[in-house]
């Protein structure tokens, strides 16, 4: 827990950092696996970012072949499931291929104040929701104890999809002990079958909060 006063709008502090998840071409308009209004985080997450003294960013980087990937299971199509080593799989369609421009961050998307990119999802045999831990919940990352060593204590959740990436990224984040907080303004979802709304309660179990853009303005 920040030692830093909490107001009702939850004036930004030194010790926060505003981590965008996977805001690439791939889940934004025309992108292979697009989410419904994935575009119009980025605005959002640039007048956002100005604000924080720290910034990260997620990146799906995928190898060709992914286990993920619809196209590497004969007679599969997106958005089935499968059961794997590590548990249940969306199977979605080929995306975020690593050195692609479906790679690459939305071009609209300001990158200068960035100092972490962490890339996930490069290892052909697992998907990688999480920003923290890979999909059989055991293999970290990293982050975490790079984001500790920085004397991070508060995390803001932006990007893209809420119901997948940013949800597992916000629960694993409380589980590294740091207090969470979604941006409403700043996520899109997919939404498959109510995942949103489940997600919304998951997250609101686990004590992260949601919240919105000009919460995090006081005085504006």
């Amino acid at each position: 827990m920040s030692s830093n006063p909490l107001d009702s709008r939850l004036a930004i502090c030194t010790d926060d950092l505003l981590l965008g998840i996977d805001i690439q071409c791939d889940f934004c308009r025309g992108g292979a696996l697009a989410v419904p209004g994935g575009d119009e985080v980025v605005p959002v997450i640039n007048r956002i970012a100005a604000r924080f003294a720290h910034f990260g960013l997620t990146q799906d980087w995928h190898p060709k072949g992914h286990i993920s990937f619809a196209s590497s299971h004969a007679g599969k199509e997106p958005l089935q499931t499968i059961a794997l080593s590590y548990g249940e799989q969306v199977l979605w369609p080929d995306h975020c291929v690593r050195g692609t421009k479906g790679a690459e961050f939305h071009p609209a998307l300001d990158t200068e104040r960035v100092e972490v990119i962490l890339r996930k999802g490069f290892n052909p045999t697992i998907d990688s929701y999480s920003a923290f831990y890979e999909n059989d919940r055991r293999t970290s990352t990293g982050l975490g104890g790079y984001l500790h060593s920085r004397g991070i204590q508060r995390l803001f959740m932006a990007g893209l999809a809420a119901d997948f990436c940013v949800q597992y990224s916000a629960l694993d984040a409380r589980r590294e002990g740091f207090e969470v907080f979604v941006i409403e303004e700043a996520v899109r979802g997919i939404d498959i079958h109510g995942s949103v709304a489940d997600a919304r309660r998951t997250m609101g179990e686990a004590g992260i909060r949601r919240i919105h853009d000009q919460d995090l303005f006081p005085g504006s």
